[in-house]
């Protein structure tokens, strides 16, 4: 069976429509509560963390309904980041984790993202299955059977006390002045926290959340206003973060962008330095920057690549026993410490390395020089293929020709619309734009 409601991340859409809407919301919850009470238990519980959107105040009492309706008993933690409910699943035994979110998108959109009891993402198959329990007549619970509802107080408290314990023993912040950009979004609270009793002199933005501001202007997709407020309050680091705190941007003291290319690099070469970089090796997906996977070799390391998006990297983590891992965007992947990305404890493991080295945040975020990258969509009638053309797999080959040695070229379908995505990376930049114009030009006619 294909996935029709699962993404490569979960549910996702806009809110109040197909599939975000309450009666989807109950069906999945109750195709879930049903899925994991196969053996017929009681006391199976589910934890729910959600972000600020005012749509999550109906997704989640939808997904309580057909929760509970199957027998599953449900904790509420109300906003938190989405690492912390993936770590809160595991840590309070539940069987079932769901964070209500739709991660950077505008506050109108919302998704439903599923957590198996080790606080990992669940499985393809363990989604299908889900998927087919949604299509089908869900037995409800026998009315003694029906599960509970509590929220539980002290959920975002429980992820602070946890965070904190991943920054090192005996180290503080103290004497750091620290921009935090919560992107008005689930970590609203916690980040600040977290910085603040580690000691540092904080000063929060996008901590205003009111159901409709998630990520409107501010957080990991819209920078420049956390690097404003650095370079307003004269700070020493950046920390911007998306709206459910599993990506971060780090800004540096001139106000200039870290990506994530070059937080995993530094912690890549940090942690073999120490020794704890498990199978001398990071995992990054294709879109990661040349420059890394050159930085990488250099270090005596390697770049393992996989699919775009953070499960796919876990996946080869988990499979090849690596622990660090992440994308270009800001998702850092660290299995000692979380099962999910996770921006707040990468953000402290970056803050971690400025205490101990005494460098300035611009020469930790500027571990290797990026070789340059250029990216065209162009958007084809769907059910067409315009890849299979004679004319674009020509162009394609000229391209890798041209780009041996020097560059690389990477063409693939948007798994979200109907887009082709044309991204290349070359030294010479006028070779660049030639390269890719050319396969968009070719795209184009096919398409």
């Amino acid at each position: 069976m294909s996935r029709k409601l699962f993404g490569t991340d979960g549910v996702r859409g806009r809110a109040n429509s197909h599939p975000m809407t309450a009666e989807m919301a109950l069906r999945l919850g109750a195709a879930a509560g049903r899925y994991f009470r196969r053996d017929g238990r009681n006391g199976h519980r589910v934890v729910i963390g959600k972000d600020t959107r005012l749509s999550g105040y109906m997704l989640e009492n939808a997904l309580t309904a057909g929760l509970t309706s199957t027998g599953m008993n449900v904790l509420l933690l109300g906003p938190v980041p989405t690492p912390a409910v993936g770590y809160l699943t595991r840590s309070m035994r539940a069987d079932l984790g769901i964070m209500i979110s739709a991660s950077h998108n505008p506050a109108e959109d919302n998704g439903i993202k599923f957590f198996g009891p080790d606080g990992f993402k669940l499985s393809d198959e363990a989604e299908i299955e889900i998927e087919r329990i949604v299509t089908g007549e869900i037995t409800p619970a026998q009315p003694q059977n029906i599960g509970r509802a509590k929220r539980i107080d002290d959920g975002r408290g429980r992820y602070v006390e946890y965070a904190k314990t991943t920054f090192p023993a005996g180290q503080r912040l103290d004497g750091l002045k620290v921009v935090v950009d919560c992107a008005n979004g689930a970590a609203y609270r916690a980040a600040p926290e977290v910085l603040w009793e580690l000691g540092a002199d904080v000063i929060p933005v996008g901590v205003e959340p009111d159901g409709f501001n998630i990520n409107e202007g501010v957080g990991s997709t819209h920078p420049e206003a956390c690097a404003a407020a650095v370079l307003r309050h004269g700070a020493d680091l950046g920390i911007s973060l998306d709206g459910d705190a599993d990506r971060v941007a780090i800004i540096d003291e001139k106000g200039q962008l870290a990506d994530g290319d070059q937080i995993m690099a530094l912690l890549a070469s940090r942690w073999a330095d120490q020794g704890r970089l498990r199978g001398g090796a990071l995992v990054a997906t294709v879109m990661s920057n040349l420059g890394l996977e050159r930085y990488l070799g250099g270090h005596g390391l390697r770049l393992e690549r996989t699919a775009v998006g953070d499960r796919y990297v876990v996946e080869r983590m988990r499979e090849k026993g690596f622990n660090l891992g992440g994308e270009q965007s800001g998702h850092i992947v660290m299995t000692d410490y979380a099962t999910t990305g996770d921006g707040l404890i990468a953000a402290m493991q970056f803050l971690a390395a400025l205490t101990d080295s005494g460098m300035a945040a611009s020469q930790l975020a500027a571990q290797f020089e990026p070789v340059p990258q250029l990216l065209k969509n162009v958007r084809y009638a769907s059910g067409s293929d315009p890849l299979s053309a004679a004319q674009v797999q020509l162009a394609i080959s000229d391209a890798e020709i041209r780009l041996a040695g020097t560059g690389r070229v990477l063409i693939r379908k948007s798994g979200t619309e109907p887009l082709i995505r044309v991204m290349a990376e070359a030294e010479d930049e006028t070779t660049l734009r030639e390269v890719v114009d050319g396969i968009v030009a070719a795209v184009e006619q096919a398409a």
